[in-house]
C-alpha cells in the first residue's frame, strides 16, 4: 500500500514506502508538519514542533539509504511523544507551568532507542498536568479535544498522544500508564495502545509519577504498528535500576498468529459493574468475533479488584506526594488547583499503609497470575465502561466530584497498575453518540506478545483500526 497519501499509511507502510524509496524522510516530514499546523488548532494535542531536530533527522535518515545503508526499523517515520521525555537540553514542560521552560539534562533511553532505529522526532505532545489527569484537561494549556468529536474529552494523561495518532498527524507516539493513562486516551480516541508489564520498558529519562508503578507505553493505529514501537524500546537497560533483563519476544510476529484454542477470560464478578448497556454489547460483540476465530472465551473471578485499586492508589499517590514535595512546598501556586490536590493527597496516607501495600504487591500478584491468568490465556475487559463523556461533563475542579470523575474513567483500568501486568487496549466500535469504544487484553507477566497475537487476529475480522476520524480526512 506504499502508493496510499502519507496520511492514510500505517507506520509500517511508512518504513515500507521510504525504504522502498517511493517516499522520502523528508517528503514524510514535511507533510506531517503540514498536517499539525492545519489540524492543531481544533485538537490542541501538539505543544511545541521541533522543526530543526526533526528536519536534521529527516536528512539524516535520507542520506543513509542513499549511501546503501539498510534501513532501521522505524527508518524516516514520523513520532511524537508526550511532553515528559527528556531530550538533553530541550525543554521539557510535563504539561505544567512549573517545567514550562525547563530543559532536561539527559535523554531518556526511550527516545535514544527510537533514534537508533531511524525515527524522526517531530514534536512534543500535550498532557495532563504532570500526568495528574485521566481526561484530558489542562488549566495551563487548556483541553487537549478528541479526534472524533471535539467537544468530548481525549482522555489522558497521555492526551496528546492518542489524538495525534488518530488525527493523522503523526504515525505513532509514546505515552506512559500508570493508572489508565496509555489505554485510556487511546480507547478514546480508537487506537492501540499498550501498557507493557512493569520493567519491560526503561523509564531512565522520563518525568515519574509513582517510581514503583510507571510505565512507558506506545500508541499507534493498530497493533503491527504498537508491535513495531515495542520491538524498539523494550529490553534492559543498565540506567532504570527496575528494567527486567528478560530476552525480547518478536511482537511483531505474534500479530499474524492465530488464535484457534486460546482461552479467553471474561471476569463477569466486576467488569459488568458500572458498564453501560451499549459498552457492554460492544464488548458482547468482540468476545463474539474472538470465538468466531476459534478462541475460547471462560468466566474467572477476580479477587476483589476494588481493593487492588485502593491499594494501588496508597502506593501512587504515596510516591507522587514524595515526588512533588519541594514543589508542593515553594511553588504550590503554580499548580491547578486540581493537579494540586491530587499532588499533595499522599500527605493523608500513613507510611504504615504505604509499606504494607508494597509488601503485600508479590502476593496478590502470584495470587491473581494463579487464580485468574492461570485459567485463561488472556483477560478480556472494558476499557472504559461508560460512553466517551464531554469536556465540559468531566470539568468539576477539585472537590468531591473530582474523585468520583476519576473513579468512574479509571474503574477498569486501575486495578492492572498495582499488579503490574500488561494490558493491550484495542478499539472494538462506536456507541451511539459515534464516539469509540474498545476492550483491554491483560496478560500475565512479560506476555505482550500474546496480547498483540489476540489483537492482530482480531483486526483480522473486523475493520476498526481502519476507521479514520473526519478530520484525519481532511486536506
Amino acid at each position: 500500500m506504499t502508493d496510499d497519501p502519507p496520511v492514510e499509511r500505517t507506520l509500517c507502510e511508512t518504513v515500507e514506502a521510504i525504504a522502498s524509496g517511493n517516499a522520502t524522510a523528508a517528503s514524510e516530514l514535511e507533510h506531517c508538519i503540514e498536517r499539525i499546523e492545519a489540524r492543531n488548532p481544533a485538537l490542541n494535542c501538539v505543544l511545541r514542533i521541533e522543526r530543526p531536530r526533526a528536519t536534521s533527522q529527516a536528512e539524516a535518515a535520507d542520506l543513509a539509504l542513499s549511501a546503501g545503508r539498510p534501513p532501521g526499523l522505524l527508518h524516516g517515520v514520523p513520532l511524537a511523544h508526550k511532553d515528559m521525555y527528556y531530550r538533553e537540553g530541550e525543554v521539557s514542560s510535563c504539561g505544567s507551568q512549573i517545567r514550562r521552560d525547563w530543559r532536561a539534562p539527559i535523554t531518556a533511553t526511550t527516545l535514544a532507542r527510537l533514534d537508533a532505529a531511524g525515527a524522526v522526532d517531530v514534536a512534543a505532545l500535550h498532557m495532563a498536568e504532570f500526568a495528574l489527569g485521566p481526561t484530558g484537561h489542562n488549566a495551563h494549556y487548556g483541553p487537549c479535544r478528541n479526534a472524533w468529536h471535539q467537544d468530548h474529552i481525549s482522555g489522558g494523561s497521555s492526551s496528546g498522544s492518542a489524538v495525534a495518532v488518530a488525527a493523522g498527524l503523526v504515525c505513532g507516539s509514546l505515552g506512559s500508564d500508570t493508572g489508565g493513562s496509555v489505554r485510556l486516551p487511546a480507547c478514546i480516541n480508537g487506537i492501540v495502545g499498550m501498557k507493557p508489564t512493569y520493567g519491560r520498558v526503561s523509564r531512565y529519562g522520563t518525568m515519574g509519577i509513582s517510581f514503583s508503578v510507571d510505565t512507558p507505553g506506545p500508541l499507534a493505529r493498530n497493533a503491527r504498528d504498537c508491535a513495531r514501537l515495542m520491538s524498539v524500546i523494550a529490553g534492559h537497560d543498565a540506567s532504570d535500576p527496575h528494567s527486567s533483563t528478560l530476552p525480547v519476544s518478536d511482537y511483531e510476529n505474534a500479530c499474524a498468529r492465530g488464535i484457534e484454542g486460546l482461552r479467553i477470560g471474561v471476569a463477569r464478578n466486576y467488569f459488568p459493574a458500572h458498564v453501560t448497556p451499549e459498552v457492554r454489547d460492544l464488548m458482547e460483540a468482540s468476545l463474539a468475533a474472538l470465538e468466531g476465530l476459534g478462541a475460547k472465551v471462560v468466566e474467572v473471578t477476580l479477587p476483589d479488584p476494588d481493593h487492588l485499586t485502593e491499594i494501588g492508589r496508597a502506593v501512587i499517590y504515596a510516591e507522587a506526594t514524595a515526588m512533588h514535595e519541594r514543589h508542593l512546598r515553594e511553588q504550590w501556586q503554580d499548580y491547578s488547583p486540581q493537579v494540586r490536590v491530587r499532588a499533595a493527597s499522599g500527605v493523608a496516607i500513613p507510611a504504615m499503609s504505604y509499606v504494607q501495600a508494597l509488601h503485600l504487591r508479590p502476593q496478590l500478584l502470584r495470587r491473581f497470575v494463579t487464580e485468574v491468568l492461570g485459567r485463561c490465556d488472556v483477560l478480556h475487559a472494558p476499557t472504559l465502561a461508560i460512553p466517551v463523556p464531554t469536556i465540559t461533563e468531566t470539568d468539576v475542579g477539585s472537590g468531591a466530584a473530582m474523585w468520583e470523575v476519576i473513579a468512574k474513567l479509571v474503574h477498569c483500568t486501575g486495578p492492572i497498575n498495582y499488579l503490574g501486568l500488561p494490558a493491550l487496549a484495542t478499539p472494538a466500535g462506536f456507541t451511539a453518540s459515534g464516539l469509540p469504544a474498545g476492550f483491554q487484553l491483560i496478560g500475565r507477566p512479560f506476555d505482550e506478545a500474546r496480547l498483540l497475537q489476540v489483537a492482530g487476529a482480531y483486526e483480522s475480522v473486523t475493520d476498526w483500526t481502519r476507521r479514520r476520524p473526519a478530520i484525519a480526512l481532511q486536506a
